[in-house]
């Protein structure tokens, strides 16, 4: 079921400029995103990016020790949100980093709100071509290390953003 929720297109070039890492300089690269939250407009008809809830690469290791433990704390405990998060992870043979779209529907959270959220998703993935890796995640135990590398890969992961799984 659609909900007619329109997505901004500030959230598409947010995507676009994380999937697409055209960065070269060092000073370019601090300023991408690792993670981006977005929520619905205040009349609930637009997807737009939730102010002050993003993750610069800048600031991994220099005010964020931990940037997946600091996004899981971004997300509000009583209402629902989209992300994007952009993920570090190691196989046996190799390092990557994909893109993961989230979405949190917390226990807590409005049942009006919940579902809004889950009818407008299909209408904000389609604007994210390309995307791998999806989690629909209802509370903090869904978005622990092991489940998150469960979804990029599963037994084929040996760390996610450095820690090991």
């Amino acid at each position: 079921m659609a909900s007619g929720v329109q997505v901004a297109d500030e959230v598409c070039r947010i995507f676009y400029d994380m999937k697409v890492r055209k960065c070269s300089t060092p000073e370019e690269i601090k300023k991408r995103k690792k993670a981006v939250i977005f929520c619905l407009s205040a009349d609930k008809k637009c997807s737009i990016v939730e102010e002050g809830k993003e993750i610069l690469v800048g600031d991994v290791g220099v005010t964020i020790t931990d940037p997946f433990k600091h996004f899981v704390g971004m997300l509000p405990e009583k209402d629902c949100r989209y992300a994007l998060y952009d993920a570090s992870f190691e196989t046996k043979e190799s390092r990557k980093e994909e893109l993961m779209f989230f979405l949190w529907a917390p226990e807590l959270a409005p049942l009006k709100s919940k579902m809004i959220y889950a009818s407008s998703k299909d209408a904000i993935k389609k604007k994210f071509q390309g995307i791998k890796h999806e989690c629909q995640a209802n509370g903090p135990e869904d978005l622990n290390r092991a489940c998150i590398a469960e979804k990029l890969g599963g037994s084929l992961i040996v760390a996610f953003e450095g820690c090991p799984v």
